[in-house]
């Protein structure tokens, strides 16, 4: 990695920080717990404030983590974002960062730390083939405020708003959650519905005390159906009834999730919450989950592997139909004792 800096070079600690993420919803999911370990090692009195997109800017409002959050308008236009920022700059400027984490590294991203002046910056490697949260890590270090492993227990303003959304759509409270998320962009990266199937019967099998929980948008209200047609009232279909903050307060609920590529499987393990992934035409090496409580399957070893085609050229998807539900579920089993701990440097 080529993490470029400016240290904070004072004997005592800064006052007011900044960090900016303005990617996807999952890519600024992953910079949280480390932003969360920063902000425990940081004085009670420094600021610590979020600059990112109103896109995705619904979980870190709804977290005991940031003094403030600021949100770029725009959609996804660069024009659009620029002009805001633009506006939104002298409101910046005015609160005097000591401190600029850039953990985006693009032209809006730069336009504000070069603005805002800072006696101390540092520059997220976009380039690097190194996992995300690695180079988060990195990039916060950088500064030299100290080691910076991830913190994986998170405050949610709206932790009882969550729970209640459980109650209300059928949970047993004496039975364990596990997500079933059939949630990847493409079809090149879908696991097939049956195999979902065939692994909850296998995890029934040993766990009867518990449910199975689907949350997401109208894009996977087909395949949870289907599932749900199988599980009957051991799942919850919470399809189309969530937000971004609610879902995420609900995975800090759950004992384990298994997810194809997707926002949701990042909020698991980052939250510490054992996590098996599928990775189909993903490049994984980037967006692989970390820590011991984690494990996923992936394409790396196959000629085809990380083709990023939303289709399979052999139009089988063979990079996830040959990972069986018996094989996915001896994989998952150890992971169940290896719950990450907080401030854990296991996520290296």
């Amino acid at each position: 990695m080529d993490i470029l800096a400016i240290k904070w070079k004072k004997a005592f600690a800064p006052k007011r920080v900044l960090a900016i993420r303005l990617q996807a919803m999952g890519d600024l999911v992953i910079t949280l717990p480390y932003l969360q370990q920063l902000r425990n090692t940081l004085p009670p009195d420094t600021v610590l404030d979020l600059l990112t997109r109103e896109e995705v800017d619904a979980i870190p409002k709804h977290m005991h983590l940031f003094n403030r959050v600021y949100s770029i308008r725009g959609g996804r236009s660069v024009k659009k974002q620029l002009l805001h920022t633009c506006w939104l700059i002298p409101q910046l400027f005015l609160k005097k960062y000591d401190v600029v984490i850039d953990l985006q590294d693009n032209i809006v991203s730069r336009l504000v730390s070069k603005c805002l002046m800072p006696k101390a910056w540092s520059l997220f490697d976009r380039l690097s083939p190194v996992a995300a949260g690695e180079r988060t890590r990195a990039t916060i270090e950088a500064i030299g405020l100290g080691k910076c492993f991830p913190h994986t227990v998170f405050s949610m303003v709206n932790r009882q708003e969550a729970i209640q959304l459980l109650r209300e759509n059928g949970w047993k409270e004496d039975h364990q959650l596990v997500v079933l998320n059939p949630a990847g962009a493409f079809e090149s990266r879908n696991w097939p519905i049956d195999n979902y199937v065939q692994f909850a019967a296998l995890w029934l099998k040993n766990f009867p005390d518990t449910q199975f929980l689907v949350m997401g948008t109208e894009f996977i209200a087909a395949r949870s159906a289907c599932m749900e047609k199988h599980l009957g009232n051991r799942m919850i279909n919470l399809v189309n009834k969530t937000t971004p903050a609610q879902a995420f307060a609900i995975v800090q609920e759950v004992k384990f999730v298994l997810s194809e590529d997707s926002g949701l499987m990042h909020m698991a393990w980052v939250s510490g919450i054992p996590t098996m992934a599928l990775f189909g035409s993903t490049q994984s090496e980037k967006a692989r989950p970390l820590g011991e409580a984690t494990g996923f399957v992936d394409s790396a070893d196959l000629e085809c592997g990380g083709c990023m085609q939303p289709r399979c050229r052999y139009g089988d998807t063979h990079c996830l139909t040959r990972y069986s539900a018996e094989m996915i579920f001896e994989k998952s089993i150890p992971l169940l004792q290896l719950k990450q701990p907080s401030g854990s440097a296991l996520f290296k």
